[in-house]
């Protein structure tokens, strides 16, 4: 485990954040980027803050990274992948932006009732929650690299 750098440039903070966005942007001109992520998240307005979210791989796509795919584990039964693809169109449906959850290793199936769940918050509180998933998940990569 590594610990969390004083510094990174642009270019390591759009692969830890999937794309190259303000928000990384941002994150490269300050020291210590990783831990203060969340406080910098605050100054991004709506549209900013959809923007990193869309950057990053939709759970149980076919086309995601390298590093998102180990990430979201090995669990391809067709059902739950068919799930999957229709919570997440209706997701972004709902609240106009891609759903983030930090997987953290866990199959597939177990982040179903977690995206059902989360269809019952407000569009502010996705963006907050998504903002902040999407940091732990910078954060682990970081660290477990």
């Amino acid at each position: 485990m590594r610990e969390l750098p004083r510094q990174l440039t642009a270019e390591q903070l759009a692969e830890l954040f999937e794309g190259r966005t303000r928000f990384v942007e941002l994150l490269a001109t300050v020291e210590d980027p990783l831990g203060k992520a969340r406080t910098l998240a605050l100054q991004l307005n709506d549209d900013e803050k959809k923007d990193v979210l869309d950057a990053h791989p939709a759970i149980g796509a076919k086309v995601t990274s390298a590093r998102s795919a180990r990430e979201q584990g090995t669990d391809d039964d067709p059902a739950v992948l068919a799930e999957l693809a229709e919570l997440n169109r209706a997701y972004e449906e709902k609240f106009g932006f891609r759903l983030v959850v930090f997987v953290n290793g866990r199959p597939r199936h177990e982040i179903v009732p977690i995206l059902r769940d989360r269809f019952e918050r407000t569009r502010a509180e996705e963006l907050e929650t998504g903002v902040d998933e999407l940091i732990q998940i910078a954060v682990d990569r970081w660290v477990n690299t």
